[in-house]
Protein backbone atom coordinates (compact mmCIF):
# COMPACT_ATOMS: atom_id res chain seq x y z
CA UNK A 1 0.00 0.00 0.00
CA UNK A 2 1.38 3.41 -0.92
CA UNK A 3 2.08 6.18 1.56
CA UNK A 4 -0.78 8.25 0.11
CA UNK A 5 -3.25 5.42 0.52
CA UNK A 6 -2.28 4.96 4.15
CA UNK A 7 -2.43 8.69 4.87
CA UNK A 8 -5.81 9.27 3.25
CA UNK A 9 -7.62 6.11 4.27
CA UNK A 10 -7.20 3.97 1.18
CA UNK A 11 -7.30 0.25 1.78
CA UNK A 12 -7.52 -1.30 5.23
CA UNK A 13 -11.31 -1.03 5.14
CA UNK A 14 -13.69 -3.43 6.75
CA UNK A 15 -13.19 -7.05 5.81
CA UNK A 16 -15.65 -8.60 3.39
CA UNK A 17 -18.87 -9.54 5.14
CA UNK A 18 -18.36 -13.14 6.22
CA UNK A 19 -21.09 -15.72 6.01
CA UNK A 20 -22.86 -16.43 9.25
CA UNK A 21 -21.78 -19.49 11.18
CA UNK A 22 -24.30 -21.55 13.12
CA UNK A 23 -23.45 -22.44 16.71
CA UNK A 24 -25.88 -23.97 19.23
CA UNK A 25 -28.90 -22.74 17.27
CA UNK A 26 -27.57 -19.17 16.92
CA UNK A 27 -26.14 -17.58 13.78
CA UNK A 28 -22.96 -15.61 14.39
CA UNK A 29 -21.68 -12.96 11.98
CA UNK A 30 -18.18 -11.79 12.91
CA UNK A 31 -18.08 -8.01 12.36
CA UNK A 32 -14.80 -6.57 13.67
CA UNK A 33 -14.62 -2.77 13.78
CA UNK A 34 -11.68 -0.72 12.50
CA UNK A 35 -10.55 1.43 15.41
CA UNK A 36 -7.70 3.71 14.36
CA UNK A 37 -5.75 1.08 12.47
CA UNK A 38 -6.45 -1.71 14.97
CA UNK A 39 -9.42 -4.04 14.84
CA UNK A 40 -11.91 -4.27 17.71
CA UNK A 41 -13.60 -7.62 18.30
CA UNK A 42 -17.28 -7.53 17.37
CA UNK A 43 -20.04 -9.80 16.13
CA UNK A 44 -23.76 -9.88 15.46
CA UNK A 45 -25.55 -12.82 17.08
CA UNK A 46 -29.00 -13.82 15.82
CA UNK A 47 -31.63 -16.43 16.55
CA UNK A 48 -35.26 -17.02 15.60
CA UNK A 49 -37.37 -17.15 18.78
CA UNK A 50 -41.12 -17.68 18.49
CA UNK A 51 -41.04 -16.61 14.84
CA UNK A 52 -39.18 -13.35 15.55
CA UNK A 53 -35.56 -12.76 14.59
CA UNK A 54 -33.67 -11.61 17.67
CA UNK A 55 -30.33 -9.85 17.20
CA UNK A 56 -27.55 -8.77 19.56
CA UNK A 57 -24.47 -6.71 18.65
CA UNK A 58 -21.44 -7.81 20.66
CA UNK A 59 -18.48 -5.41 20.94
CA UNK A 60 -15.39 -6.06 23.04
CA UNK A 61 -12.54 -3.82 24.14
CA UNK A 62 -9.94 -6.25 22.74
CA UNK A 63 -8.14 -5.04 19.62
CA UNK A 64 -5.90 -6.88 17.18
CA UNK A 65 -3.53 -5.83 14.41
CA UNK A 66 -5.33 -7.41 11.45
CA UNK A 67 -8.90 -7.76 10.26
CA UNK A 68 -8.39 -11.49 9.73
CA UNK A 69 -7.19 -12.06 13.31
CA UNK A 70 -10.05 -9.93 14.66
CA UNK A 71 -12.60 -11.87 12.58
CA UNK A 72 -11.31 -15.18 13.95
CA UNK A 73 -11.24 -13.86 17.54
CA UNK A 74 -14.72 -12.33 17.12
CA UNK A 75 -16.16 -15.68 16.13
CA UNK A 76 -14.44 -17.43 19.04
CA UNK A 77 -15.63 -14.83 21.60
CA UNK A 78 -19.19 -14.89 20.23
CA UNK A 79 -19.33 -18.69 20.53
CA UNK A 80 -18.12 -18.45 24.12
CA UNK A 81 -20.75 -15.76 24.83
CA UNK A 82 -23.51 -17.96 23.36
CA UNK A 83 -22.34 -20.94 25.43
CA UNK A 84 -22.36 -18.86 28.62
CA UNK A 85 -25.57 -16.85 28.12
CA UNK A 86 -27.81 -18.81 25.76
CA UNK A 87 -31.12 -17.05 25.02
CA UNK A 88 -30.43 -14.57 27.87
CA UNK A 89 -28.31 -12.67 25.32
CA UNK A 90 -31.53 -11.06 24.10
CA UNK A 91 -32.83 -9.84 27.49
Amino acid sequence: MSLWSRLFGGGGGAPAAPQGETHAGFTIYPEPVNDGGRWRIGARIEKQIDGTLQSHKMIRADTLDSAEAATEASLKKAKMFVDQQGDDIFR
